[in-house]
């Protein structure tokens, strides 16, 4: 593959559009009275909100970016080995934070040091200092210094750490690795793959095969020899977020050979094609492993979200790369170079609203006003990202 090396515009407004769509989601639960269709579905029930496609999206964008983001690394000559290291040093950060917010979600602060409040601030604090997108004019010593005391303060969040688990106190320990890990498991797989692959689209088609399969084998309980091993070494989502990015890795691979070429009637068409047959197929397989369910992974949802992914895509590729209106989305611009920055500060500003006992008045969380007041908290997230992005204060791993 002759890596295509242009930044596109299309990814970064689809990833914005997604983080602001999953800052909005994640911010529903502040609310009451408002439409089923928003949320997430219960973990038994056939079927699917909004809130269960944007976890999808965003991995589907994870693999889009993998082909371009490797490939500039090629074009300036990078070893495999140094690309190795860039991939397992990312995923690696994505898996330490995803592995703390995880256990957040169990603190217990009746028994822990700290206020949940003061640790879950301080948490997000000691990320920046380790993984900020450091100047280069800021001396190597400094810049270690700085990120040390991040991981110092890690440590000691770590050490004072106390979570309850039933009924009884327990410390950090590996759950479902939260939505940073799952990403960051799923980038590592993804993204392997693409690279000792070198890009050759046949071995990506057959790596998303694979994933797929490997889901629908589990969902439909064809695996069952393999349950003893289940606990000690498995693939995340059984199988179906590894899918999701490696069905935007080909979709990326396949759009950098058109777009290289210009063939754009082609493209629309062939992704036109391929997403509709993705939603047929979703349905088509709907009875295997339990129906749509993002809680359980089934096959059939992220066929469904795959489909979705693609056709959106497609829409975005034709109104921003081609037509040009990338200016439509220059307000959320920030959340689709400084995702992880925009992903991250509610993760200051809740605690920060909570420690000081501000609450809204209720009309402002109820029904379509609530529905507002949320959509203007995403905005303005991504908004406080730009700007803390202008003070050289963004994350990036």
């Amino acid at each position: 593959m002759r890596p295509f090396t242009q930044r596109l515009a299309s990814i970064d407004v689809f990833r914005a559009l997604t983080m602001l769509l999953m800052i909005f989601v994640n911010d529903l639960g502040t609310l009451k009275n408002i439409p089923l269709w928003l949320e997430h579905t219960k973990a038994n029930e056939d079927g699917m909100g909004l809130a269960d496609t944007v976890f999808p999206a965003f991995l589907f964008i994870v693999g889009l970016s993998i082909p371009f983001a490797i490939g500039n690394r090629w074009a300036k000559g990078a070893s495999q080995s140094n690309i190795l290291g860039h991939i397992l040093i990312r995923s690696f950060a994505l898996l330490v934070m995803g592995f703390f917010h995880v256990n957040l979600e169990n603190y217990n602060h009746t028994v822990a040091l700290l206020p949940r409040t003061v640790w879950e601030i301080l948490l997000t604090i000691s990320f920046f200092f380790i993984w900020l997108d450091y100047p280069s004019t800021l001396s190597k010593r400094k810049k270690i210094i700085l990120q040390g005391i991040g991981a110092g303060l890690l440590v000691f969040l770590a050490a004072v750490y106390k979570g309850e688990k039933d009924g009884q106190t327990v410390w950090l320990h590996p759950q479902w690795w939260g939505i940073l890990g799952l990403i960051g498991w799923s980038y590592l797989l993804a993204a392997l793959v693409f690279q000792f692959s070198k890009g050759r689209l046949s071995i990506l088609i057959g790596g998303f095969l694979f994933f797929t399969l490997f889901n629908i084998a589990t969902k439909a309980g064809w695996l069952h020899m393999l349950d003893p091993i289940k606990h000690y070494i498995w693939i995340v989502g059984d199988g179906s977020l590894p899918a999701l990015t490696m069905a935007g890795i080909v979709i990326g691979v396949l759009y950098s050979s058109f777009a290289e070429k210009e063939q754009y009637n082609k493209c629309y068409w062939l992704f036109s094609l391929l997403g509709i047959l993705m939603l047929a197929g979703g349905f088509a397989i709907r009875p295997l492993g339990g129906g749509i369910s993002k809680i359980h992974a089934t096959p059939s949802w992220v066929a469904i979200c795959t489909g979705i992914s693609i056709l959106f895509f497609t829409g975005l590729i034709w109104l921003v790369d081609r037509k040009k209106k990338q200016q439509w989305f220059a307000i959320i611009k920030p959340a689709g170079t400084y995702t992880l920055t925009a992903y991250l500060l509610p993760y200051i500003i809740y605690p920060l609203v909570q420690a000081a006992g501000f609450y809204l008045p209720v009309f402002l969380l109820t029904g379509a006003v609530g529905l507002v007041k949320t959509f203007v908290f995403a905005l303005l997230i991504i908004m406080l990202a730009g700007l803390l992005a202008k003070w050289r204060i963004r994350l990036k791993v």
